[in-house]
């Protein structure tokens, strides 16, 4: 059974692509799990074709949160129906909150299920203000989990760098959202709701290569773009970042952006990739594991082909793989501003033999 994937935080939009695929693709289905309830412990399955629903039930778990419900009631569900013959296509509608990463990958490894497409709908007139503001999914009752800490820009973000295709529903500042998703995702299909999605059907969407494309330990980004207001710029050095001034100028980094992403390299730690997440003013740092320079060689077979190769797209004879590898999106963005700063934290010559014992990134390990 063939299965497409449609996330997206605005959900009148969602639900209009969703319409659309059932429409034009005869004796389908879409799934649902609606989650509005989800704090009192409720989740409902909502099974519909192109007449309305055809079931609404609800969900039995040992815990309600969306992990659950994709484990114990979605995969079961989409096998259950696959086995029975009578649909060549059921579309997951997901919740608003849901990002596509795990649903597509726990559907990807069943034999007996074809992902074609993941595909996040996007509102045009919302997107935006969604992604540069400042709302927790709390504020708008969104969570799904006891202590859902993220934010909706968070979430949207990862809805539209996740996919293959980007529908966008509306006109209104259309040229400048194709431009921004473009910047964000350059290897999704840009599609307007309403038109004839089955071409979406024909593929098989690899959450591995997604993987590949998206991991910020190798990943490469757009060196420079600038279309209808929105920028983008990669800053790449072979210099290690000095702890204190980098931790200084972090607020100003981050405020400067929406989206940052990518990898760094901080003096005093020659062997931890570091990776930087930041959603508008929220940021995240986590160790991306040893930098290749650093293993033995005896470790290289252990690495990822893919990690290898692009590694020596970066190797440089004196520090190997380590450099900085940042990429920025914003609107309005002064990228000169953003060069210099990020350049300042660089270390100097005079300071290249120093020690850096302290480590002012600890704080920022955890949410």
């Amino acid at each position: 059974m063939r299965i497409a994937l449609v996330s997206g935080l605005h959900a009148a939009a969602r639900r209009r692509a969703v319409d659309e695929l059932l429409a034009a693709v005869p004796g389908s289905i879409a799934v649902h799990h609606d989650m509005r309830d989800i704090g009192d412990g409720a989740v409902h399955r909502v099974v519909r074709d192109h007449a309305g629903p055809t079931e609404i039930a609800a969900v039995d778990l040992d815990h309600a949160c969306a992990s659950c419900t994709l484990r114990e009631d979605l995969v079961p569900f989409l096998l259950s129906t696959a086995d029975t013959g009578r649909h060549g296509l059921c579309v997951v509608e997901a919740w608003e909150a849901v990002e596509p990463r795990s649903i597509a990958e726990a559907i990807s490894v069943q034999e007996r299920l074809h992902l074609t497409t993941v595909a996040t709908v996007v509102d045009t007139a919302r997107l935006t203000s969604d992604l540069g503001g400042d709302d927790d999914l709390t504020d708008r009752g969104l969570d799904v989990a006891q202590d859902d800490s993220r934010t909706v820009a968070e979430v949207l973000h990862r809805q539209l760098e996740y996919p293959n295709t980007l529908v966008l529903r509306g006109t209104e500042n259309e040229r400048h959202v194709r431009s921004l998703l473009r910047q964000l995702n350059p290897a999704a299909t840009l599609l307007r709701s309403g038109a004839d999605l089955r071409s979406l059907l024909d593929r098989r969407f690899d959450p591995a290569s997604t993987h590949d494309r998206l991991n910020p330990a190798w990943a490469h980004y757009t060196d420079h773009a600038e279309e209808h207001g929105v920028g983008s710029v990669t800053w790449t050095r072979r210099r290690p970042m000095h702890p204190e001034r980098f931790a200084d100028a972090l607020e100003r980094i981050v405020s400067m952006s929406l989206r940052g992403r990518g990898r760094f390299w901080l003096a005093g730690q020659p062997d931890s990739l570091l990776v930087w997440d930041s959603y508008r003013d929220l940021l995240m740092v986590e160790n991306g594991g040893p930098w290749m320079a650093s293993l033995p060689e005896a470790a290289m077979d252990l690495v990822s082909p893919t990690r290898r190769s692009r590694a020596l797209v970066d190797w440089d004879p004196v520090v190997g793989d380590r450099r900085q590898h940042l990429s920025f999106t914003g609107i309005g963005m002064d990228t000169d501003a953003l060069l210099s700063l990020l350049d300042s934290c660089l270390v100097t010559d005079e300071e290249a033999d120093q020690d850096f014992h302290n480590d002012p990134f600890a704080e920022f390990s955890e949410r």
